[in-house]
């Protein structure tokens, strides 16, 4: 195996151009620098106890040091949106080393080709990670769907062009098809035909976010006269909202059934559902996948008043949820964002599914190197109150600084989670579990109270579904939850889950099962070594079960790092 010691490393084999005799005479900070280049910083991890030992909330933050290492791994994974400026190889490999986790390519934009080839792409760029099993992270791979929404044409110039609206000038909105590629300062084209039946004279129309704010003066046949309220700069295929409005859009259009069955032919790992309503809406989506999309992940996005409210019966039928803020912001009062955010974590951390915060985390470093102070507490504010997952958008699709942002996302991911207060978080999400006689279940509530008690430096869990590790991720333990499982697509999906740090087994099953396990978990450990997890003499937490395949967890043992 592999061993790490301040004295001396011993790899098996080598990633990139790395060699053993480059190690033989080297010291272990050389080497480790060597690695963090090679690897890149998001690879290694460190983890500390300050904080997390405190009696009370209140004493554990006035425990929190700016001058100290972050208690523990960074558990919150990182969603990066793929488009011009990330879909090289090249950069992929450079936001995989920087933190990125989940790969997501928007449907709204781009053909079939282009998505084929960025989905190649992205599995060149993990694949290159696999010369030594012990460095190979797993990369998941999400479609978002474009949904019932409405989308502006093309900007005179092209993709890539953008025009001034100017305040208080007059804008037609269109919906005639000989401006779908010719939208300017004077006419813009979106792609809905029913916009003139459904908006009236003095309501709006909000493009980009609500970014560009249009006042509508007259209603025509296939048009509609406005007054820009708020200028700025329009791009190619922005999205529109109609406040107010009885927009008749269906959950599922033609197009949107085309990228689904796209999605299953080239094995992606989860959907993200755009404007999703309903329970319905969930399901039918689920009837398209069918039964050879059935492993795929459906994450429903809200980003509508109507999903808020319904918003129980959409997590019944979901895999998971993403609070999608740009289009809620405009749908709902902005000052109720925050409370829409922080109830949608909330449930999903009682039911223990994923969910992820979305839309302008650190929507300044599109243009600047660095974030606001303010995007910085979102980001922050974001882990604290629970997000499994937060996502970059126009940061990592088409800024100037794309491994930037995903390096600031893990760097203040990493801090915030050292002012979660695990051990409360864990009374109270015992508390409000109903009784359950579920032997993996119990056996999740036990290992994470175990780890709490001996204060344990990782949860090695094996797992052939992943089940067993997202109920570890449920009750949030303090410790990462390393997941070793010889399927892809179980160690890919583990994103989705906090804490869960997937390790894929390749090697070929032993005749005896006993003889396996041990092997799996051994390489866990060694796994939780190179990532500074784990060091000799930790306690470690092992969930197994009692037989082979899925189901069956139900085994949890302690024992120290060797």
């Amino acid at each position: 195996a592999l061993a790490i010691s301040e004295g001396a490393w011993s790899p098996v084999c080598e990633p990139g151009n790395l060699t053993m005799e480059a190690f033989g005479s080297r010291r272990f900070s050389d080497i480790m620098a060597q690695l963090t280049h090679d690897l890149g910083t998001a690879f290694f991890q460190k983890q500390q106890l300050n904080a997390s030992m405190a009696d009370t909330f209140l004493e554990h933050l006035c425990l929190l040091d700016i001058d100290s290492e972050p208690t523990n791994a960074r558990n919150t994974s990182i969603i990066c949106t793929i488009g011009p400026a990330s879909r090289s190889v090249e950069m992929l490999c450079e936001m995989i080393k920087a933190g990125m986790n989940i790969a997501r390519l928007n449907f709204s934009h781009g053909s079939h080709e282009y998505h084929a080839e960025s989905i190649k792409n992205v599995r060149e760029a993990t694949e290159s990670f696999a010369v030594n099993p012990m460095f190979y992270r797993p990369v998941a791979i999400a479609l978002d769907t474009k949904g019932p929404e409405i989308r502006t044409g093309v900007v005179t110039g092209g993709d890539n062009a953008e025009v001034e609206l100017v305040k208080d000038s007059c804008v037609k909105v269109t919906t005639d098809d000989a401006f779908k590629d010719k939208c300017d300062e004077k006419v813009i084209w979106v792609d809905y035909k029913n916009l003139c039946k459904v908006v009236t004279v003095g309501g709006r129309i909000f493009v980009d976010d609500g970014l560009l704010s249009l006042l509508v003066t007259e209603i025509g046949p296939d048009y509609c006269m406005t007054t820009v309220e708020n200028g700025g700069a329009l791009c190619s295929r922005k999205g529109v909202n109609l406040p107010g409005a009885a927009v008749d859009l269906p959950a599922l259009s033609e197009r949107d059934i085309k990228d689904l069955q796209f999605g299953i032919q080239h094995g992606v790992d989860m959907v993200f559902a755009s404007f999703i309503r309903k329970k319905q809406d969930v399901l039918s989506i689920r009837e398209v996948l069918g039964e050879v999309g059935k492993h795929i992940q459906i994450i429903s996005k809200i980003e509508n008043h109507e999903g808020v409210r319904r918003f129980d019966e959409i997590l019944e039928a979901s895999d998971g949820i993403m609070v999608a803020r740009g289009d809620l912001g405009i749908e709902i009062p902005a000052e109720k964002v925050f409370l829409a955010q922080k109830m949608m974590i909330g449930r999903c951390n009682r039911a223990g599914k994923p969910v992820i915060c979305a839309t302008q985390m650190l929507e300044s470093m599109i243009k600047k190197p660095r974030p606001t102070r303010a995007e910085s507490s979102d980001v922050a504010n974001a882990v604290l109150d629970g997000a499994d997952c937060i996502m970059l958008s126009g940061e990592t699709a088409k800024g100037l600084y794309p491994v930037e942002a995903v390096r600031m996302q893990h760097a203040i991911a990493r801090e915030a989670e050292a002012a979660i207060y695990n051990r409360q978080l864990f009374e109270e999400l015992r508390r409000v579990t109903p009784l359950s006689q579920d032997p993996t279940e119990v056996t999740a509530i036990g290992a994470v109270e175990a780890s709490f008690k001996c204060c344990a430096g990782a949860i090695i869990v094996l797992t052939t579904s992943g089940r067993s590790a997202r109920l570890l991720s449920h009750y949030r333990p303090r410790a990462p939850i390393i997941a070793v499982t010889r399927s892809a697509q179980a160690a890919r999906t583990a994103h989705l889950s906090r804490g869960v740090f997937p390790v894929l087994y390749r090697e070929p099953q032993l005749e005896v099962w006993a003889d396996d396990v041990d092997r799996r978990v051994q390489f866990g450990m060694e796994v939780g070594k190179v990532r500074g997890f784990l060091y000799v003499n930790d306690p470690v937490i092992i969930v197994t079960g009692w037989r082979p395949g899925a189901g069956f967890t139900n085994i949890m043992q302690v024992v120290k790092v060797v």
